[in-house]
Formats: structure tokens, C-alpha cells, sequence
């Protein structure tokens, strides 16, 4: 059965000063592979500069704001659509007047890894 709601009804988690999220899809509802969460950048904040192994599959819904790497920083606004490659040191700066809102991809814990073993076991049968 679909699962239906509205994302201001699922509970805001404060993350860090001036940056929110919401988790609107998990297992919790249904999701086994993936989480959807939704992200708000305050003005002038941003979130940590990190990496993890997964990569981020992101939709800018408002503002505007930098996504920052290593190699460089990058303009982004409303409507684009971004990946960040797994292991890519990243932030999100929010650079403009309003709420930089983001939806961001990611999956469940469980699957690290899996990528890797698919790939090792299809080169073995080369």
C-alpha cells in the first residue's frame, strides 16, 4: 500500500545551530532501501563539512546557497539537482536571505558495502 503525508507533519530533528531535518521516508514507513530527508539551511549557517561512504542524491526545492568540496565551491539554487559522489568531503552553505531547503537520498546503513561485493562478484566471472 502507498504511503502518503505531507512533510511538515513528520517531525523536525535540530541537527546543528540553524540546520533542521526531516526524515519523511524510512523503514518506519515502508522504505527498506532508502531514507528521504529533508533538509533546512538557515541563513548565513551551513551543515558540517564531512564525508560518508554513500553518495547524496540532492533536489534543491528554496534558496540558494554553495555546496563546498575540497576541490572547490559551487553555486547552487532552487532546482538543481546535485550528486555527491560517496566519499566526497561536502558541506551546504546556505548564502542567500532565505531557507536553503534541500531534499537529500540516502541509503539504509545496511547496504554499505553492497555496491562493492556486486562489482567484486561480477568482475570474477570475467
Amino acid at each position: 500500500m502507498a504511503y502518503i503525508t505531507n512533510y511538515n507533519d513528520v517531525e523536525t530533528q535540530e541537527m546543528l545551530d540553524g540546520v533542521t531535518m526531516r526524515v519523511v521516508l524510512s523503514p518506519d514507513q515502508g522504505a527498506p532501501h532508502f531514507n528521504l530527508r529533508v533538509f533546512e539551511v538557515q541563513p548565513g549557517k551551513s551543515t558540517p563539512f564531512h564525508d560518508h561512504w554513500w553518495e547524496h542524491e540532492v533536489f534543491v526545492l528554496a534558496g540558494r546557497g554553495n555546496l563546498r568540496t575540497i576541490e572547490r565551491e559551487t553555486a547552487i539554487k532552487s532546482g538543481n539537482v546535485i550528486l555527491v559522489p560517496g566519499g566526497t568531503t561536502h558541506q551546504f552553505i546556505n548564502t542567500g536571505d532565505e531557507v536553503l531547503r534541500f531534499i537529500c537520498l540516502v541509503p539504509q546503513k545496511w547496504l554499505e558495502g553492497r555496491a562493492e561485493a556486486e562489482k567484486d562478484k561480477k568482475e570474477s566471472f570475467c
